[in-house]
C-alpha cells in the first residue's frame, strides 16, 4: 500500500481515503469535530487542520497521497485548534454544567483534550430562541455550532431535508424547513438520523434527560482521542467471515 508520513510515522492508505480516514484507521488521532464517517467529508469546522508539506489543509477533505508529509501534533497547530474551540464557545451560549449533553458533547470533550482552560474571547451572549414545539424533540439554537451534520443527515439519510443553514458570516444560523419555521410543523421523526447525530446539545430527545448520570458518560470514561480511535472503521482481518 501507498503511505504518507504523519508526525514522523508512516501511515498506509487505500485509494480514495482522506488523510483523516487513513490516520484513524491506522490508530492515529487527529482532532476533529464536524467529520462523521457516515457522511461525505465537509470541512466545516477546520479543527482537523494539519500542515501538509508545510501548507495548512483540512485533514478530513485532503486526499491521502504517497509522499505527503503531515504535521498534526505540534504546539502551533494545537494552539490554533484551541483558538477555534474558544471561538465556538464564545459565539454561542454553552452552559456546560447544566447541559444535558455534558459528558457526551464533542465540543466539550475537544476542549478538555486540547487543554482549553479559559474562554479566550469576550462572549457574544446571542439572543437565540429555543424551539420546544415538537412533542418529542427539543431544538436549542443556542448550542448550534453550524457543523451541518443534522443538515446532511436529514437530507442524505432521512430523505427529508428538515434542516438548512441560512445567512452568511456572523448571521449564519440553523433554520427548520417548515412553513412556520417550527420543528413541530416539519417532517422530522424521533428515530431520524438527524436527531442523534448532533455533536453538541442543540438537538435532544425529550423525557430522557440525564438518564445516564454525569460522571458516567462517554467522555467521562475515556477522552475523545481514545473514543475516536475506538470508533474508527478498521479493515477486515484476513479470514474474517470465513
Amino acid at each position: 500500500m501507498n503511505s504518507f508520513t504523519l508526525d514522523g510515522t508512516a501511515i498506509p492508505f487505500a485509494p480514495g481515503q482522506t488523510v483523516l480516514q487513513a490516520a484513524l484507521e491506522a490508530g492515529r488521532y487527529i482532532p476533529h469535530l464536524c467529520y462523521h464517517p457516515e457522511f461525505k467529508p465537509h470541512g466545516s469546522c477546520k479543527l482537523c487542520t494539519v500542515q501538509a508539506n508545510g501548507r495548512p489543509a483540512a485533514a478530513c477533505t485532503l486526499p491521502a497521497q504517497a509522499g505527503l508529509v503531515i504535521v498534526s501534533d505540534s504546539e502551533e497547530i494545537n494552539g490554533l485548534r484551541r483558538t477555534l474551540v474558544q471561538m465556538l464557545f464564545a459565539e454561542g451560549n454553552h452552559f456546560c454544567p447544566s447541559c444535558e449533553k455534558s459528558g457526551n458533547c464533542l465540543l466539550q470533550a475537544l476542549g478538555y483534550d486540547l487543554g482549553v482552560v479559559t474562554a479566550g474571547f469576550r462572549h457574544f451572549f446571542p439572543d437565540r430562541p429555543v424551539d420546544a414545539s415538537h412533542p418529542d424533540i427539543w431544538l436549542d439554537f443556542n448550542r448550534c455550532i453550524l457543523c451541518e451534520l443534522c443538515v446532511r443527515a436529514s437530507c442524505e439519510v432521512d430523505g427529508k431535508c428538515v434542516f438548512a443553514l441560512s445567512g452568511r458570516g456572523i448571521d449564519k444560523h440553523l433554520v427548520v424547513n417548515s412553513l412556520s419555521g417550527r420543528l413541530a410543523d416539519s417532517a422530522i421523526g424521533l428515530d431520524d438520523k438527524a436527531v442523534s447525530v448532533c455533536p453538541v446539545g442543540a438537538i435532544l430527545k425529550k423525557r430522557v434527560g440525564f438518564a445516564v448520570p454525569i460522571g458516567q458518560r462517554r467522555f467521562d470514561i475515556a477522552p475523545i482521542s481514545a473514543q475516536a480511535l475506538a470508533d474508527a472503521p478498521r479493515p477486515a482481518a484476513i479470514g474474517d467471515g470465513a
